[in-house]
Order: C-alpha cells, then sequence, then structure tokens
C-alpha cells in the first residue's frame, strides 16, 4: 500500500481544529441557560468546557513556548477560584466566551507556524524536572483534550436536547428513527440488570 507524505503540522492542526468546531456546533441552538446548565456532578457545562479549552491552547501552545497573549486569563491568576476555569460566570457572555476561544486558536496557530514542531518550551505549572517539553508533545496533549472535552460536550449536548454528531451534517450515528433508539437503551437497560 502507497501512502502519500503528510505535513506533520497540518494533520496535527486538523485534527485540533476538527475537535474545535465540533465543540462550538454543541453551542448552536441552545439558551443561555443551556449552555451553562452543569450536567453533572461535577458541574460539566457547554461553555465551561469552550472557557476550559481557550484556557488551555493559550497555556500550552503560546505561554509555554514563550508566546503570551493578551488575552486576560483572571479565573487561572494567583488566587482564582478553584475550577474557575470549567465554568463562565453570568457577566461572561456565550460571545465573550466564544470569541475568546477564537482568539486562543488563532494565537496557538500562530504559534504552530512559527515554531518547529521540535522546539523546546517550559511548563510552569508542571514539576521543574519534567517541565521541558517539545511543540509536538504540547500540540498532542492540546488535542488529546479537545477531543476528550468535546466527547464530553456530546453527551451534555445529548442530555439537553437529544442532539448527537460530530457536525450537523454528520451524526456518526446509526441511522434509526426515536423508536429505534428508545427500543435499543431499553435492551441495554435490560442486560444491564441481568448482568
Amino acid at each position: 500500500m502507497t501512502t502519500t507524505p503528510t505535513d506533520p503540522k497540518a494533520d496535527l492542526h486538523r485534527y485540533l481544529q476538527d475537535a474545535r468546531d465540533a465543540l462550538l456546533w454543541k453551542l448552536e441552538g441552545l439558551s443561555e441557560y443551556d449552555v451553562r446548565r452543569p450536567l453533572t456532578p461535577t458541574g460539566t457545562n457547554l461553555l465551561g468546557l469552550v472557557k476550559h479549552l481557550a484556557t488551555v491552547e493559550l497555556g500550552y501552545l503560546g505561554e509555554v513556548f514563550g508566546r503570551p497573549s493578551d488575552i486576560p486569563l483572571p479565573w487561572v491568576a494567583e488566587g482564582a477560584e478553584t475550577n474557575a476555569d470549567m465554568w463562565a460566570t453570568a457577566e461572561e457572555s456565550r460571545e465573550f466566551v466564544v470569541g475568546m476561544y477564537r482568539q486562543a486558536w488563532a494565537h496557538a496557530d500562530a504559534t504552530l507556524g512559527a515554531l518547529p514542531l521540535d522546539a523546546v518550551g517550559t511548563v510552569p505549572w508542571w514539576p521543574a524536572e519534567r517541565a521541558a517539553i517539545t511543540l509536538h508533545h504540547a500540540a498532542v496533549r492540546v488535542i488529546a483534550d479537545a477531543q476528550r472535552h468535546a466527547g464530553h460536550a456530546d453527551i451534555v449536548r445529548e442530555l439537553i436536547d437529544g442532539a448527537v454528531g460530530v457536525r450537523e451534517d454528520n451524526t456518526a450515528m446509526a441511522r434509526a428513527d426515536a423508536a429505534w433508539w428508545q427500543a435499543h437503551r431499553e435492551r441495554l437497560e435490560r442486560v444491564a440488570r441481568e448482568a
């Protein structure tokens, strides 16, 4: 089998952008309440996931490589409330959080474009003995985090209104109607109880 050589940076960017786009799609069509409401015992909510991932990108694909942004992040400053990056205050509008996330993309993409993948940065919030990290490692870490949280967003959105999928035009789900899904879920419940 022959494969076409690819650009590793382009591959990394594609998977990162796929996660970014999937996450923002999960906000579409929802009320302000629904994008903020906590749907797990730990408070996971859609807008908080976006805010968190903006913070992650600005940290790992910015600050770590000596490329801090001018975007203020008071929720990670010294003395900030625990877990403040995982939810949006009433003053932090959806437009603000999404806009910040898009600014974080641009900043992170500029870092990926400017530096070689073997560039070494320092993660100030890690222990000193393992704080050195390559851009490649940082990009993979950010992609993994973004994809993980996009998966969380899939579940949270499904709990809100039943919407599923990677994108509006790609549900990545079996083609079935609501009755089939209800019967499927009931079957799985029976199996779980019998096991």
